[in-house]
């Protein structure tokens, strides 16, 4: 796919844009325009979680993602219901690589149904379209 196809490709889903490491980048960096990161911040650290082998770094890692986006006042808290958090929170001594699932699904689902459809108006989102497509006309025009 041209770069144009790729970027207009991720308008289809929240995955598309995920999966990209420019989508990725810049719905990163629309996120932290609206300060909300964290949400994407917290589902890439679950992703990593959820790929590692090592019981000694699932704990580890496990503790990490719960200081970071789950306790009270964590510095990057995420918005999670209270049953999710509660639950964690009972299980974080001994925890599974699926002990964050439902916070990670409650949050792709948050940036799916609020952020996306937003970063998909923005203007940042318009200026890569029309960057690509720019880019694109010129490879043409060279073959002319």
């Amino acid at each position: 796919r041209s770069n144009t196809g790729e970027t207009m490709a991720w308008s289809e889903s929240v995955d598309t844009v995920l999966a990209n490491k420019e989508g990725l980048a810049a719905f990163w960096t629309f996120l932290k325009s609206e300060f909300s990161e964290e949400n994407v911040e917290f589902w890439l650290a679950c992703e990593d979680f959820k790929k590692t082998k090592s019981s000694t770094k699932i704990a580890s890692k496990a503790q990490k993602i719960y200081s970071d986006f789950i306790q009270a006042d964590a510095p990057k808290e995420i918005n999670i219901d209270f049953h999710t958090k509660n639950y964690i929170s009972q299980n974080i001594s001994e925890p599974t690589l699926t002990c964050f699932d439902a916070a990670q699904s409650s949050i792709y689902c948050l940036m799916a149904k609020d952020s996306f459809p937003r970063f998909l108006r923005s203007e940042m989102y318009k200026e890569l379209v029309k960057k690509h497509q720019n880019r694109n006309q010129k490879r043409w025009f060279s073959f002319l």
